[in-house]
């Protein structure tokens, strides 16, 4: 018996033409999004010839596990295909000629890129769509992909409340952004000077001041982590940012992810964490081993959730 669906399907689409970083897509298309990243998860045969012949351009400035496995995967179980470049994006020509070469070659560009203006400059010299992997700014398939996971263990996300602890980075404004929009409270907790972007923080506000979430930024500990059900951390140094290694681990001790910060968190938080994670530093053991830890499903959800981002950004197959 056929597994496809009866009739061809009717996708949603996102307004934007691309997911520069996540003020592209809109609070309604967010959770339109999520749904449909729940269906593909549970039907992923009814999506395998969505994409058909449909080509997927990886541009790749920072190494990727996650990252790239489950774009490549996407974009073959929806049965399109990808192409894989590694290296500066705009080394050898400029980021302009990048764009609109790869405009006449294929259907969507993934950027994964140690600038935003980079992801913001491929999207302005091409008609294809952009999606921003990972930038020095934004991290919004990781803040999809957990998302879907919270609501997935919680049922929703509304008067919930998520505790990112860290360095205030591109992870922590996503996460800020997409909470704000879903009704989920949201504390960052991270040393003196390593706080988040305040625009940033001021359009999380307001997001938040229309569905009823909170937004807060803290030094203090015991003061983000009240009421927590879930608590995130990420790795102190990110890529690029290894010359200040030694400095950040020193700043940032105080606020690694053990049994006893955990304790100040609500009965059975879960533990997030955006991987790969560095055990004994920014996170424990037996905290990331613990049967609340979720950071598996975090990153098995990249798969769906950036295939449902695909899958709102493109017209459907080639052929």
């Amino acid at each position: 018996m056929s597994t496809e669906p009866s009739s061809p399907l009717t996708l949603p689409r996102v307004q934007a033409a691309n997911c520069r970083s996540d003020f592209d897509l809109t609070a309604t298309e967010l959770v339109t999004l999520l749904e449909l990243a729940a269906d593909v998860k549970r039907h992923p045969a009814h999506y395998r010839s969505t994409l058909r012949g449909r080509i997927v351009s990886l541009l790749f400035e920072k190494p990727s596990l996650r990252t790239r496995i489950t774009f490549e995967v996407a974009a073959k179980q929806l049965g399109g295909d990808s192409i894989l470049t590694v290296g500066p994006v705009g080394g050898r020509e400029p980021v302009a000629d990048v764009a609109r070469n790869l405009e006449r070659w294929t259907d969507l560009i993934v950027a994964r890129t140690f600038s935003q203006t980079t992801v913001d400059d491929l999207a302005r010299f091409c008609g294809i769509p952009v999606i921003n992997a990972l930038s020095d700014k934004y991290h919004p398939c990781q803040a999809l992909a957990d998302m879907q996971t919270l609501k997935e263990r919680w049922g929703g996300w509304q008067g919930h409340k998520l505790a990112f602890v860290g360095d205030g980075n591109n992870v922590a404004h996503s996460l800020m952004l997409d909470c704000a929009r879903l009704g989920l409270h949201f504390a960052c907790i991270c040393p003196p000077g390593y706080e988040p972007d305040p625009a940033i923080v001021a359009r999380a506000g307001e997001f938040a001041a229309l569905t009823g979430a909170s937004i807060q930024v803290t030094n203090g500990a015991e003061a983000g982590l009240s009421g927590a059900g879930a608590v995130y951390t990420d790795v102190w140094a990110s890529m690029g940012q290894e010359h200040e290694a030694a400095e950040r681990a020193r700043l940032f001790a105080p606020y690694q992810v053990n049994a006893e910060l955990m304790s100040l968190a609500a009965p059975e938080a879960l533990f997030m964490h955006c991987l790969p994670a560095h055990r004994g530093e920014e996170v424990t053991e037996d905290v990331i081993e613990a049967a609340s830890s979720v950071v598996f499903d975090q990153a098995e959800n990249r798969l769906h959730a950036q295939k449902a981002l695909m899958l709102m950004l493109v017209d459907g197959p080639a052929v």
